[in-house]
């Protein structure tokens, strides 16, 4: 709330009246916005990937993917009935597990994590998943693997 000193002229007198006046500053309410459709984009992302790829539950795809989804993993096809038909696959006799979500950002309609994963064998390996949202939806979907190695060359681990 800002203050406003308003004059009033009665006869010759001048009144100064101090009045309330509240403003809303649009740049604070833009990204008010903004971080809020972040924090929701977010929020997203970490519901379905751990409901898709945690719980194996197939429905997250019907929950969280657009069918207009645009994938640039070259081994599934673009579409959400493409990754949920690679997703049956990946998934087959595969056991539930907690997702360890070792970092998130976002900026704008882009989610990235970062996810401590275990291959089959037990062996770690470290995934980036970069996801677009539109609508509350996810539209595209970017990923990058690396496997852990035993060895370093630096004392820097990669989680």
């Amino acid at each position: 709330m800002k203050k406003i000193i308003i004059p009033i002229i009665i006869g010759s007198t001048i009144l100064l009246s101090t009045q309330m006046v509240s403003c809303t500053n649009k740049t604070e309410t833009s990204q008010t916005n903004v971080n809020s459709e972040i924090e929701s984009n977010k929020e997203i992302v970490l519901k379905f990937y751990q409901q898709m790829f945690g719980d194996k539950d197939l429905r997250a795809v019907d929950k969280y993917i657009a069918p207009e989804y645009i994938q640039h993993n070259p081994t599934v096809a673009d579409g959400s009935a493409a990754f949920k038909k690679a997703a049956e696959v990946w998934f087959k006799d595969a056991p539930k597990n907690k997702i360890d979500v070792q970092h998130i950002a976002a900026e704008g309609d882009l989610v990235f994590l970062h996810i401590k994963d275990t291959n089959p064998d037990g062996s770690l390996k470290s995934v980036i998943d970069i996801f677009r949202l539109k609508d509350g939806k996810i539209v595209e979907h970017w990923d990058v693997q690396q496997d852990v190695p035993k060895e370093s060359a630096n004392q820097h681990p990669m989680f």
